[in-house]
């Protein structure tokens, strides 16, 4: 697995409740930009439209050396999922107003996937309490490195 674009932040904006492995329909042009190593997933969320995902945002500079200037960078890209984990996803949606926030883009057996978190916004209150626990535990491992010298 090749990791071509991660979204760290999301994990400080959103509490993370479950994780979600999906294929992109790419065009030709998309590929080879990902395969460079050129993707941005930072402001990329996913959306259900009529019974399919979509993924919105995601920003893939157009390739180099692409013919006719290659592909919109910022166009709605499906997502390939199965018809139930589509369905359960879209309610979870809809009743728990949940977000569906992509966390990595990556290949695996030369196929680009992406990595959908099903996530709930974090407050600012939530969001200085997981600064303070990062804190505190770097604090403790360099305590703990210490005390091993």
């Amino acid at each position: 697995m090749s990791v071509v674009a991660s979204n760290r932040r999301a994990r400080f904006d959103y509490e993370i409740l479950d994780r979600y492995e999906a294929g992109l329909v790419l065009r030709g042009s998309e590929v080879k930009s990902l395969r460079e190593g050129k993707a941005s997933i930072n402001e990329a969320y996913a959306s259900e439209r009529d019974g399919e995902l979509w993924l919105e945002s995601m920003t893939i500079p157009p390739y180099t050396y692409a013919r006719d200037g290659g592909h919109e960078p910022t166009r709605p890209r499906k997502l390939l999922l199965h018809k139930r984990e589509i369905t359960r996803i879209g309610e979870k949606l809809r009743e728990q107003s949940l977000t569906l926030v992509p966390t990595k883009v990556y290949f695996t057996n030369g196929r680009a996937k992406v990595e959908l978190a099903l996530a709930k916004g974090k407050r600012t209150i939530d969001k200085r309490e997981t600064k303070k626990k990062r804190q505190q535990e770097r604090e403790m491992d360099r305590a703990m490195r210490q005390a091993r010298r």
